[in-house]
């Protein structure tokens, strides 16, 4: 791609992003969402691979669906309460469309269906913009909207996607389907205590963040999309894939990692508000996502893969890719857990 033409559609992402967070007004947040959706596209489709803009068609059709949705609350909103003001949002047909919009926008369950399909026919670095920078936007709004959602409805979104997250990934081979799911999972766990303590969820987002450019980046830098290809990748690049393992590991929320620090507050916050089988469904839920994660390490680490074709192998080729971005996140995503409580401090 062109890199005049890159720089104008990245800039165009965070201009997006940048305009519905700073918006209070429901006709600039859209914009601010159509502006993002619309930048991506041709990010999607560079390709020219069928998979890929079919991914891109997609992707589209349910953006311009949620923004739709948006638009058709905000303005119902409007028509009843005279209020256009993002923080107004008091008609109840108006807050369920909202919610339920921009649960389509993030893939939240039982609207997430079209989030695995999207993320398969994508390159890992589109795909990491799609996984981490697309849900900033939605999730400014989801924030400043929970206080008029309905507990239930938020807390049955929450549970159904760490469910639909862990069962979905189990039977996955495709490295980009497994994040997927991972990616829905956790948008579950960020919705379930959004009403109780919404800086848990800024946090739960960070961590996310951080955790999934690790395991995209690892997998970009391997040149991994299927777990076969990962179990011969121990061989040619044993420290990396070292470091990859671990990250999977923090994504599962294992302690001593950073991943383990939300859940952990998470949980701790539910049994505060005495939602003990909330927290118990959570915690299962968690275990069915720990299983997929440890079926990534062990194809990585403990298999050796059958060498059955006398072909050129790509040992030790000389890898041009910039390591930086990977080896900050890695530390983050591998030791923030002692610092717990000076976060905690900060978020509350």
């Amino acid at each position: 791609m062109n890199p005049y033409v890159l720089v104008i559609l990245l800039s165009s992402l965070g201009l997006g992003t940048t305009l519905t967070f700073a918006s209070s007004h429901w006709l600039l947040a859209w914009m601010g969402l159509e502006i993002n959706t619309l930048a991506i596209i041709p990010l999607m489709a560079q390709q020219h691979h069928p998979r890929a803009v079919e991914a891109t068609t997609k992707y589209f059709l349910t953006q311009a669906t949620a923004a739709a949705m948006i638009l058709f609350a905000a303005t119902t909103n409007a028509w009843t309460m005279g209020e256009w003001d993002i923080n107004s949002l008091s008609h109840p047909l108006a807050s369920t469309l909202t919610i339920t919009a921009l649960a389509l926008k993030i893939g939240l369950a039982p609207v997430h269906f079209w989030l695995p399909e999207v993320l398969q026919g994508l390159n890992l670095t589109t795909g990491l913009i799609l996984s981490t920078w697309q849900k900033l936007a939605p999730f400014a709004l989801i924030i400043q909207v929970a206080p008029t959602i309905d507990p239930y409805l938020l807390s049955s979104l929450g549970l159904l996607s760490t469910l639909v997250g862990g069962w979905g990934g189990l039977n996955q081979t495709q490295l980009r389907k497994i994040l997927a799911y991972s990616s829905i999972a956790h948008m579950g766990w960020m919705i379930i205590v959004l009403q109780l303590t919404p800086q848990l969820t800024l946090l739960a987002l960070g961590t996310y963040i951080f955790m999934t450019t690790t395991a995209f980046l690892s997998f970009k830098m391997s040149l991994a999309t299927k777990i076969n290809t990962l179990s011969s990748a121990w061989a040619k690049t044993p420290t990396l894939m070292a470091t990859t393992a671990l990250a999977l590991l923090s994504l599962g929320g294992l302690p001593p990692l950073t991943g383990f620090m939300p859940k952990w507050l998470i949980l701790q916050e539910l049994a505060k508000q005495e939602l003990p089988l909330t927290a118990t469904v959570m915690a299962l839920a968690a275990l069915l996502s720990l299983y997929f994660y440890l079926r990534l390490c062990y194809a990585m680490a403990l298999t050796i893969s059958p060498v059955t074709i006398n072909s050129m192998t790509p040992w030790r080729s000389s890898n041009t890719q910039s390591t930086f971005v990977l080896a900050m996140s890695t530390i983050i995503t591998l030791g923030l857990l002692p610092i717990t409580p000076a976060i905690l401090a900060l978020t509350t």
